[in-house]
């Protein structure tokens, strides 16, 4: 039996938004997140330059997938994660920004930041306490230590606490 490992995780956090901002304009657009369908996944494939293949994440019924995307704009999807529920907390098995939200050239900035904050949310809606983890490439840690106040627990384990997690709540869904 193959045992599968932990993906190390290297979704950079280009800044924290108040929700999603294009780097054109500065303009800022709210986002909703809600569940990936079977229908979404012609979008979100390698041909389309997506780097994970969300057809096995979305067919792994341990896992929850969500789709981010701007409010009257549910087609487009600006970046998705991957959340299992854990004992205790929240763990993000994969998160990738939409491959034009990537870059230099990037369209939006924020995306991940949002998504990270949507796995708080779930993590309180389960009595957690606010309680995510997530595994970091190693030479993303410092990284996911300034800008999300995350913890390292131990190897490449990464922990965001009640604290982090509601700042990041706070700053993404003040209004929801």
């Amino acid at each position: 039996m193959k045992i599968k490992s932990d993906i190390a995780l290297d979704f950079e956090i280009d800044c924290l938004t108040n929700s999603i901002r294009n780097v054109i304009s500065g303009d800022s657009f709210a986002t909703e997140i809600s569940c990936l369908s079977t229908v979404d996944l012609k979008q979100v494939t390698p041909k389309n330059k997506w780097l994970f293949d969300w057809k096995s994440e979305l067919n792994d019924n341990s896992k929850e997938i969500y789709k981010l995307t701007i409010v009257h704009n549910p087609m487009i999807i600006q970046g998705l994660v991957s959340l299992s529920i854990k004992t205790g907390h929240i763990f993000i098995n994969l998160l990738e920004s939409a491959p034009f939200n990537l870059g230099k050239n990037k369209l939006y900035e924020g995306v991940a930041g949002n998504l990270v904050a949507y796995a708080c949310k779930v993590s309180f809606q389960h009595c957690f306490d606010g309680y995510v983890s997530f595994t970091a490439k190693t030479q993303l840690i410092e990284h996911y230590k300034k800008t999300l106040d995350a913890q390292l627990f131990g190897g490449q384990t990464m922990i965001i606490n009640t604290f982090a997690a509601n700042k990041l709540i706070d700053k993404y869904f003040k209004n929801a």
